[in-house]
């Protein structure tokens, strides 16, 4: 996402036109996580503006339609599947089309998962989201899942919530968090050269911060072995998320002395009365 009712007047202009909005995230972060589509396909003009927004080496990680994964669990869903690509495609290779499956998508959901994923367009990255317990706990689910990605190109994406269901809940947004996310085992092993993680922290920033060091030495060796990692950042509240984003990214850089910085976003000016 690139719209939060409290970035304007920290992260974005406060007077920015939601249609600019991405423009401005885009000079904090490299990245966005298109969850939106999950519930709806925008119009390919929509999507226009979003490629118009950002740099080439923007990318977006744009999540299937609810219809295709959780009630249709991929299949039967030509006609959605067209619609969504067909929106998607003034995006181009800088999209990565991310299959979010429900927890009751399990080992003998895999083929299913693999002749889906074959079917995709070439040229187009693919990643999987899963959260069947098996496939973190059971080592043949584990393989056979592995099997079918690396045979579509397609990533693992791990969503790590080990840190946030460390201890109970403080804030009233970390409570209602508690119910919705799933306990699944840390995973970090990549299967292709784009490793993308989405990590939950607290809303505390500095419990955030320091819940996600075991991801600092993992993205490090990463890039030394030429992967281009993405890592999303979240806490239940995502107020401070963009800067949480850049720490992470400036304690990679420590580790990492050749990455680049992230771009320098714009001036963010005070609202005024006239």
């Amino acid at each position: 996402m690139w719209n939060h009712k409290a970035w304007p007047g920290r992260f974005l202009p406060p007077s920015l036109p939601a249609k600019e909005r991405l423009r401005a995230y885009a000079g904090w972060c490299n990245a966005v996580e298109g969850n939106t589509t999950f519930y709806a396909t925008p119009t390919r003009d929509t999507v226009a503006t979003w490629a118009q927004q950002t740099g080439p080496e923007f990318r977006f990680v744009v999540k299937l339609p609810r219809t295709v994964t959780h009630e249709r669990r991929l299949t039967g869903v030509e006609g959605p599947m067209r619609a969504f690509l067909d929106a998607m495609e003034p995006l181009g290779e800088r999209a990565v089309l991310w299959t979010q499956l429900p927890a009751s998508f399990g080992p003998p959901d895999v083929d299913v998962l693999g002749r889906f994923l074959r079917r995709l367009p070439a040229g187009l990255r693919r990643a999987v989201e899963v959260r069947h317990p098996d496939f973190f706990t059971d080592a043949a689910s584990t393989s056979s899942l592995e099997g079918a990605l690396a045979a579509a190109d397609a990533e693992w994406v791990p969503f790590d919530t080990t840190v946030f269901f460390r201890r109970p809940p403080v804030t009233e947004l970390e409570q209602e968090t508690w119910t919705m996310k799933p306990r699944l085992p840390r995973r970090t092993r990549a299967l292709t050269d784009r490793p993308i993680v989405r990590y939950l922290g607290r809303d505390s920033a500095e419990e955030t911060a320091e819940g996600w060091q075991p991801w600092l030495e993992v993205v490090a060796a990463w890039l030394r072995e030429g992967r281009k990692p993405t890592v999303f950042v979240h806490t239940p509240d995502n107020v401070d998320a963009p800067a949480l984003a850049r720490r992470f990214h400036e304690d990679v850089r420590a580790l990492v002395p050749g990455l680049a910085p992230l771009p320098d976003p714009e001036p963010v000016e005070p609202a005024t009365l006239f």
